[in-house]
C-alpha cells in the first residue's frame, strides 16, 4: 500500500508540475525577455547599492545557511578563500515543533538581530544566502536588502520545487522571495524563464565541488563499483540487477545497509572505488534530470564517475574521455564490465575528470563569478580556480 500510495503521489505531483511548466512557458513567451548578462545583473545591483566603497578582490561575505550536511564543507569554506566570511545558520533545534508560520517569524528575528551584530562588528560587503520560502518571508529578506549590499540567493533544486509545496498562500520554493534578491542562482537551466516571469534577476550557474574536500587521497582502489546516496525510486532494482550479475556494487546512504556516512567517509569511499555510480533523475519524475553535486564532487576526488546520461552533462565535461554515462541500465552493465576490464582506461577518465572538475566546476569558481556579476570584486579573469587554492 505504501508503494501504491507513493506512486500516486509522484503521479500526481508530476502532472502538477507539468501544468506549472506550461502556465510559465506561456507567461515567459509573451514577456518576450532573455537571461540577463553579466554586465546587466552588475548595472542593476549597483544601481541599488551603490559602488562599492571598498572594492577588493577580498570581501567580507555574510553567508547564510544551516548546514545539513555538505554546506559547511563546502560554502563557508569557498567563500573563506576569496576573502573574510560571517557565517550565520539560520536554524536552531527549537525551531522543530512549531508551524511553518511560527518557524518563520521566529527566523526572521534570529536572522536580523544577528545581522546587525555582524555587520556592527565588521561591515559586510556581500549578503549570499541559501534560502526558501519554506525558511523564510519576502519581510527577511526586504530586511537584509535594507543593508544596501549586493544579495544573492543559492537555489539548487528548481526542477521540481521552484513553486513546490503552498501552505496558506505561501510558496515553499522560490517564487515569493526571488524578486527580493539582486541575483537568484539557480542549477536549473530551465528554471530561468520562471525567474523571470516573476521579476526577479537569475543566473545559472552548477553546484561545483571543494578542492580542499574532494581530492585524491592516494589510496588503493579495493571496491569495483559504489553508490553514496539515499536509496529510493528505481535505485534499488538496479543496484540488485547489477548484484545479481555478478558485479560487486557497494552503497552507502540513508536506506541501505550501509547507512549515512560523513563527507570525509564518503570522499574516501570514492577514492577507494574503481567505477563510482551516479543517477541523474529527479525524485518520483520520470524522465527529469538535472545536474547534481555529485557531478562535479565525484570527479574532483579524481574516481572514475559513470552517471545517467542528460543533455546538460555534456556542457560540462568531455562525455566518454573525462566522466562515463549510460543510457539504460542494461547499457550501465556493460560499461562497467568494459571499464572493470580495462582499469588503465578507468584511471585515465578519472584523471581527465578531475582535472576539467579543478579547473571549471570548484565552489570557489562559482562564487568567484557571482561577486563579480555583483560588482563586487574586481575583475580577475587572468586567476584561474586554482589560484585561490594555491594563494597565487
Amino acid at each position: 500500500m505504501g508503494r501504491l500510495s507513493r506512486w500516486w503521489r509522484g503521479r500526481k505531483r508530476a502532472k502538477e508540475l507539468a501544468h506549472e511548466n506550461g502556465d510559465y512557458a506561456r507567461r515567459f513567451e509573451a514577456l518576450g525577455r532573455r537571461a540577463p548578462v553579466e554586465s546587466e545583473i552588475r548595472a542593476r545591483t549597483i544601481a541599488r547599492c551603490g559602488v562599492p566603497a571598498n572594492l577588493s578582490s577580498r570581501p567580507h561575505t555574510l553567508a547564510i545557511y544551516h548546514d545539513h550536511n555538505w554546506e559547511g564543507a563546502c560554502l563557508g569554506p569557498a567563500l573563506a578563500d576569496l576573502g573574510t566570511v560571517s557565517v550565520l545558520d539560520w536554524f536552531h533545534p527549537s525551531d522543530r515543533g512549531l508551524s511553518a508560520r511560527q518557524a518563520r517569524e521566529v527566523r526572521h528575528r534570529r536572522i536580523v538581530e544577528a545581522v546587525a551584530r555582524i555587520q556592527a562588528a565588521h561591515p559586510i560587503d556581500a549578503v549570499f544566502t541559501y534560502l526558501s520560502g519554506e525558511q523564510v518571508g519576502p519581510r527577511t529578506i526586504e530586511q537584509l536588502r535594507s543593508l544596501r549590499r549586493p544579495l544573492v540567493n543559492l537555489s539548487l533544486n528548481d526542477k521540481e520545487s521552484f513553486v513546490g509545496h503552498e501552505r496558506d498562500g505561501v510558496a515553499c520554493g522560490m517564487r515569493d522571495i526571488a524578486p527580493y534578491f539582486d541575483l537568484c542562482w539557480t542549477s536549473t537551466s530551465d528554471a530561468v524563464p520562471k525567474y523571470l516571469v516573476e521579476g526577479a534577476m537569475p543566473l545559472f550557474l552548477p553546484e561545483g565541488g571543494n578542492p580542499r574536500v574532494h581530492r585524491p587521497l592516494g589510496i588503493a582502489r579495493d571496491i569495483d563499483v559504489a553508490f553514496v546516496g539515499q536509496r529510493y525510486g528505481e535505485r534499488s532494482a538496479v543496484v540488485e540487477r547489477l548484484a545479481r550479475a555478478g558485479i560487486r556494487i557497494r552503497t552507502f546512504g540513508a536506506g541501505w545497509d550501509a547507512g549515512p556516512i560523513s563527507t570525509e567517509e564518503m570522499v574516501r569511499v570514492w577514492n577507494r572505488s574503481r567505477i563510482v555510480l551516479g543517477f541523474s533523475g529527479v525524485l518520483n519524475h520520470r524522465d527529469t534530470y538535472c545536474l547534481k553535486g555529485r557531478d562535479f564532487e565525484v570527479p574532483m576526488s579524481g574516481a572514475c564517475y559513470l552517471t545517467e546520461h542528460h543533455a546538460e552533462l555534456a556542457t560540462q565535461y568531455e562525455i566518454g574521455r573525462e566522466i562515463m554515462t549510460y543510457r539504460s541500465v542494461e547499457n550501465m552493465e556493460a560499461i562497467i564490465r568494459a571499464l572493470l576490464a580495462n582499469p588503465v582506461r578507468a584511471e585515465a577518465i578519472g584523471h581527465a575528470g578531475l582535472a576539467r572538475a579543478v579547473r571549471q566546476h570548484t565552489w570557489q569558481g562559482r562564487f568567484r563569478r557571482v561577486l563579480r556579476a555583483l560588482g563586487v570584486t574586481r575583475d580577475e579573469e587572468h586567476r584561474s580556480d586554482t589560484d585561490y587554492l594555491t594563494g597565487g
